[in-house]
């Protein structure tokens, strides 16, 4: 998959979550097994890739320093994890979890790669996102800024050698949906507009974000997937 590939993807996912939900798990079998077919093509025979959405439909355990993690792709050779992504994609109400998930990503970080296993991390945030009260009344839109990006930027400036609660490699992948051209209330009616698109074209952002060093991506599959590959291959 090169960029626009992976950005047909990423809406293939958003369009399944209109349909099911964000309790449902069939969004992440459209993402998770595209990325994992992809990283088993260019791996080549003498590795496997589980996932969902791909082979046994299942995510495997990665061996943990402390405890054992299931990890949504695991790269196998010889029938032994030796790598695993882990991957997000958040939908709605960002700004009350954006700490959590944050936080919880240097967490499992750390646990897997103090067992000595490479571990990588993908990001996928709309540039606008809803923000829904629990009535699931809209009570107002949250925008991915510069201060969001800040903690990544320091993230990129990290030594993934030395520093071992940063990813291997970390993809920043800041998209933009289709503008909304009328007045959405709830997120009924979200998900309505969106549903009744005949063409749901899924964009990269265009805000900069800032100038990210060598241990994030922004915005680039093709590149943070070859960057996988290479330091698989090398192990």
């Amino acid at each position: 998959m090169d960029n626009q590939d992976f950005l047909k993807v990423v809406s293939c996912s958003f369009r399944k979550f209109l349909e099911t939900g964000s309790r449902s798990n069939e969004k992440l079998k459209i993402l998770h097994g595209k990325i994992a077919e992809d990283l088993k093509k260019r791996l080549g025979g003498e590795y496997d890739v589980h996932s969902l959405g791909i082979g046994n439909g299942q995510e495997d355990n990665i061996e943990g320093r402390y405890i054992d993690k299931k990890v949504d792709i695991t790269i196998l050779k010889n029938r032994k994890v030796i790598a695993g992504i882990g991957v997000k994609f958040v939908m709605q109400n960002y700004s009350q979890n954006s700490n959590n998930y944050f936080e919880n990503m240097l967490g499992e970080t750390a646990n897997i790669r103090c067992a000595n296993t490479p571990y990588f991390q993908i990001f996928i945030i709309p540039d606008k996102v809803p923000y829904y009260d629990n009535n699931g009344k809209l009570k107002k839109w949250e925008t991915f800024s510069e201060h969001n990006s800040q903690k990544y930027l320091t993230l990129s400036k990290d030594n993934t050698e030395t520093s071992i609660h940063t990813p291997n490699k970390t993809l920043l992948f800041v998209i933009h949906l289709p503008d909304i051209k009328c007045s959405v209330d709830d997120k009924e009616e979200y998900v309505r507009y969106y549903s009744d698109l005949g063409s749901l074209r899924v964009r990269e952002a265009a805000c900069s974000y800032g100038d990210f060093e060598d241990a994030v991506i922004f915005n680039d599959y093709e590149l943070f997937i070859q960057k996988v590959v290479h330091r698989i291959l090398s192990i």
